[in-house]
């Protein structure tokens, strides 16, 4: 192969920077992403406009169609995201959600089945954070308010099991998009040993930032974990004083339902999704076994798995109910329009971040770009500490964008570039790592989707959502980049757990002791 004079070299930083760079002043994520696609373009062709204009088309055509055949991994990505936004928006339309909001109410009793409640709806609505911010805060807010539960407290809730818990999933939005992402990246390195939902759930175990905030939420809600400014919230919450008055009325969550709904809707529609897509990934993987001459098993059936194929089987039952039930309704022709079009354009920004995330990681591997860099790291720090520096620019990066998903664009090939020019068994903590640093970035950030939501489903103070969970946030991360020194020194996933959960127990006896004190 001829040298080229940018792959491998300092030039090749160049597209990832300046897309980091102006993602983190100008926070528009896919403006960012497009000058690096194209600075990239114009590197790979030496600067010759037209060549890189043919080459980036090429690549794009090459998301949809490759090989002589539609890229069927991609395209049912794209579908399942759309099949989700139809879906929300059909169970928000019919008045599902809503009607779940009244059976919970009528059933909790005390101060903590509200708050363990609210923890665990996230199980119900895990398929989006987004859905999930929305949907569980108009669900739980009027029974939190009725145990005097502070607005600051739900919102740090809502907030902390909706990325934690969508991030470990498969069969979620989340999930689909970074297996989408992890999926093109192993095809890239040739690494058909492994499966992108294998890689997903292995990935998924080393994620310390998502396990112990999980594990601090179930502590928040036995009681007594209310760290710096929650103190002073849940204290005012039992005289009455649900939020800061004194900054207005908080905005909330308006009723978009045209019926009466059912419980039944919404638990029968994330049923079929969760069930049919469950059983399609073990009868692709069966399938996939059987043609290799390989005997059954669950496990080995999820690691060859079509992971697409299902997610969009699964998406179609859980829309084919929804559908049901706006023919219940009587839904007009109009309804049908506004319902489907609101679905979908939900759906647009992820698709449309995914597009170019999936160009740019495409263009960093062809100039090498994670090989430069790690030239550089093997020659100015230890190797172990790579996964916990990744982690920490992965939590810069996303607090100053504010999106998990347009760092995991961003940094997830970039990781898996460096790790697999250094040494391929950092790849998997090395990608977990900014799997984990996104979403602490995410939580810290007032400027995330997130955050906001999460603070609009509560009807809480935005400002004092972002101030709440800031001592959570920090506190989980410090734990994490103990648990990530430690897996890139030991690779040992057992290791590192160990040396976070250690961790945590430190954190957890510091805390004590200040509220002691």
């Amino acid at each position: 192969m001829e040298s080229h004079p940018f792959v491998q070299t300092f030039w090749s930083l160049l597209p990832p920077l300046l897309a980091i760079i102006l993602a983190i002043f100008t926070r528009r994520v896919l403006l960012s992403l497009g000058f690096g696609i194209a600075l990239g373009a114009l590197l790979l062709q030496q600067f010759n406009p037209f060549a890189a204009l043919t080459h980036l088309a090429t690549g794009v055509m090459a998301l949809f169609w490759s090989d002589h055949a539609v890229n069927e991994w991609n395209v049912n990505i794209l579908l399942f995201l759309l099949l989700l936004g139809c879906m929300i928006s059909m169970l928000s339309r019919t008045g599902a959600t809503l009607a779940f909001a009244e059976w919970a109410q009528a059933r909790i009793k005390t101060r903590r089945q509200a708050k363990v409640m609210t923890g665990l709806l996230v199980f119900i609505f895990f398929i989006d954070d987004y859905f999930h911010s929305l949907s569980v805060g108009t669900i739980c807010r009027p029974v939190t308010d009725r145990f005097r539960i502070s607005r600051a407290k739900l919102a740090y809730l809502l907030d902390s099991t909706a990325a934690p818990v969508c991030v470990l999933m498969p069969v979620s939005s989340w999930g689909a998009y970074i297996i989408a992402l992890v999926g093109g990246i192993l095809a890239s390195y040739g690494l058909t040993g492994q499966s992108a939902l294998g890689a997903f759930l292995t990935m998924g175990a080393m994620n310390f930032y998502a396990l112990f905030t999980l594990v601090m939420v179930l502590l928040v809600i036995r009681g007594g974990w209310d760290l710096g400014a929650m103190a002073h919230h849940e204290r005012q919450a039992l005289n009455g004083i649900l939020f800061d008055k004194a900054k207005g009325t908080p905005p909330g969550v308006a009723d978009t339902a045209t019926g009466v709904g059912r419980v039944a809707d919404l638990l029968s529609a994330i049923g079929a999704l969760t069930l049919v897509t469950v059983t399609a990934l073990l009868v692709t993987g069966a399938q996939a076994l059987a043609e290799n001459g390989m005997a059954f098993s669950v496990l080995s059936a999820l690691e060859n798995t079509n992971v697409g194929r299902s997610l969009v089987l699964g998406g179609v039952a859980g829309v084919l109910v929804c559908v049901l039930a706006m023919f219940r309704h009587k839904a007009s022709s109009a309804e049908w329009r506004h319902t489907l079009k609101v679905g979908a354009k939900g759906m647009l920004p992820a698709i449309y971040i995914l597009l170019f995330a999936w160009a740019i990681a495409g263009l960093i591997g062809e100039l090498e770009t994670g090989k430069y860099l790690a030239s550089l790291v093997q020659q100015s720090m230890p190797l172990f500490v790579l996964p916990a520096v990744l982690f920490l620019l992965a939590g810069v990066m996303a607090f100053a964008t504010g999106t998990s998903w347009g760092t995991f664009g961003v940094m997830l090939p970039i990781a898996a570039d460096m790790t697999m020019a250094i040494d391929a068994q950092l790849l998997l903590p090395g990608m977990s790592a900014v799997m984990a640093g996104a979403v602490f970035g995410d939580h810290c950030s007032p400027i995330s989707d997130t955050t906001i939501l999460s603070s609009t489903g509560a009807s809480c103070h935005h400002i004092d959502h972002v101030i709440t969970q800031l001592p959570y946030a920090l506190s989980i991360a410090m734990v994490s980049v103990i648990g990530y020194l430690t897996l890139g020194y030991s690779a040992s996933l057992l290791m590192g757990f160990a040396a976070a959960s250690t961790g945590f127990l430190l954190m957890l006896a510091f805390w004590a002791w200040k509220q002691r004190g």
